[in-house]
């Protein structure tokens, strides 16, 4: 299998690929580098910034909001800690992966160590997303309805996301079909997560893609040495499949299709900094909103939702109604009905509406307490391929009203828009890049397959207004 990987692989940096996959790669990685500037405000950031930069190095690549340039491996593992630290980066379903928040880190980083043009990068992300995903789905369980890698405890973001992210590194640094199934071999013994943070608590999710992305570009660093892996590594007895799902996976999802039919512009992109379960909920509000409902006319909510989501976003319910912080009120039916219907930011919530201020704000609070959370069939029968929201609501008046969210904004039914993702990347970078500097950065990624000059892209997204400022 890792054969037909790296025949995919060299033949799409010989031959190109579709040009909806190639308009999809620019969009997410102009989604990245907003979610790696955004993600400066929280201290693990600076965390693994700090602990980057005091290994030192060659000056090969950038990390977003840091003037120094670092070796490759640790650009991808600082921006990659930063794409997914705010839990806002695209989504595949029903895998459940966030692809894009270590392949784009890696193959970024790769390119600028190794002078790749844009055309070339841009290939590299899309196929390094389509393997994550493709072997994601291999641990897809469609009677169990979940992912094998769950049900072991295993992140499949940044298993997966390792093994993507390089096959990316390895097309952008020039190696052939047999380099690309090596490099596979070699990371297979570099990919790991746990996800037991998710259930407990911890920081230590936010290294995930980081970790993924340094060790992609890593492994295809060391097969470009002469370092050779398992041919195989994803089969065999010994392998990905038996260490990792103990054998139980499905191969078709890997090869069926491989180079005609593409997952890549399917991946949802994530409109709210949220769960993905409170998005329709969010849309929900909105549209009450825009029916001209107000707070004060809320007698009484009930969000109907996928039953086995209950659990993360209406549960205890207590708990869900008084979030304590804005990262509670993430994974909050309540506070997300609740955020649609007051409205904010960006699509139309954004980062600064999910604030420890607003999660305990007397108002919101107010209306959160009139929210319930449970389980419909119509949205069960429609998991996991959609996270659908049933919403009814009466008013003070006697009336009831009902917004059924069936899709998800941001994925293929409800796609956004060039335009909207440049809006989303301007929220994000607010207060640290310049409106007009955002804006031609924004046209330069969404066209990232005509870049010449990567680094030059890059380079206004290296040092922020605040670092300026404090210069002078």
């Amino acid at each position: 299998m890792a054969q037909q990987i790296g025949a995919f692989a060299e033949h799409c940096a010989t031959h190109g690929i579709p040009p909806e996959v190639t308009a999809s790669v620019g969009q997410r990685t102009l989604d990245i580098l907003g979610l790696c500037v955004a993600a400066h405000r929280l201290p693990t950031s600076a965390a693994a910034i700090d602990h980057v930069l005091d290994q030192g190095g060659h000056p090969q690549a950038t990390i977003v909001g840091v003037p120094t340039k670092v070796n490759a491996a640790q650009a991808a593992f600082a921006n990659g800690v930063l794409a997914h630290s705010l839990d806002y980066d695209d989504t595949h379903l029903p895998s459940v992966l966030h692809p894009s928040a270590s392949v784009v880190p890696a193959a970024l980083a790769a390119a600028e160590h190794a002078g790749a043009s844009g055309e070339l990068t841009s290939r590299a992300i899309a196929v390094g997303i389509e393997v994550a995903v493709r072997l994601g789905m291999a641990g897809y369980d469609a009677e169990l309805g979940n992912s094998v890698f769950f049900e072991h405890g295993q992140h499949a973001t940044s298993i997966t996301g390792a093994m993507g992210s390089s096959v990316a590194a390895a097309m952008i640094y020039g190696l052939d079909a047999k380099g690309i199934a090596d490099v596979l071999g070699i990371t297979a013994s570099m990919a790991a997560g746990v996800i037991e943070a998710n259930r407990t608590g911890g920081t230590v999710k936010r290294l995930h893609c980081g970790v993924a992305a340094q060790a992609g570009v890593t492994a295809a660093q060391l097969v470009k040495r002469g370092f050779t892996g398992p041919p195989t590594v994803l089969e065999g007895r010994f392998g990905f499949f038996q260490g990792w799902l103990h054998g139980q996976f499905f191969p078709t999802a890997i090869t069926e299709g491989l180079g005609q039919e593409w997952s890549v512009p399917g991946i949802f992109f994530k409109p709210y900094p949220a769960n993905h379960f409170t998005h329709t909920t969010v849309d929900a509000g909105i549209a009450f909103r825009e029916q001209g409902i107000t707070p004060e006319m809320v007698e009484s909510v009930v969000v109907g939702v996928a039953g086995s989501t209950v659990r993360t976003i209406g549960e205890p319910i207590e708990v869900k109604r008084t979030p304590d912080t804005g990262y509670q009120a993430q994974f909050s039916g309540p506070y997300a009905f609740a955020a649609g219907l007051i409205g904010g930011g960006g699509l139309a919530t954004g980062l600064d509406d999910y604030s420890d201020e607003l999660a305990q704000d007397p108002a919101r609070r107010a209306l959160m307490a009139k929210v319930d959370v449970v389980a419909d069939e119509k949205c069960n029968d429609i998991f996991p391929f959609q996270f659908p929201a049933v919403v009814t609501l009466r008013t003070t008046d006697g009336r009831e009203l009902v917004q059924e969210v069936l899709t998800n904004r941001g994925g293929p039914a409800r796609p956004l828009s060039d335009a909207e993702l440049s809006r989303k990347f301007a929220d994000n970078v607010a207060g640290r890049v310049a409106d007009d500097v955002a804006a031609a950065v924004s046209t330069q990624v969404l066209a990232l397959q005509d870049a010449t000059d990567l680094p030059g892209v890059l380079a206004p997204l290296s040092t922020f207004i605040t670092d300026t400022e404090e210069s002078k």
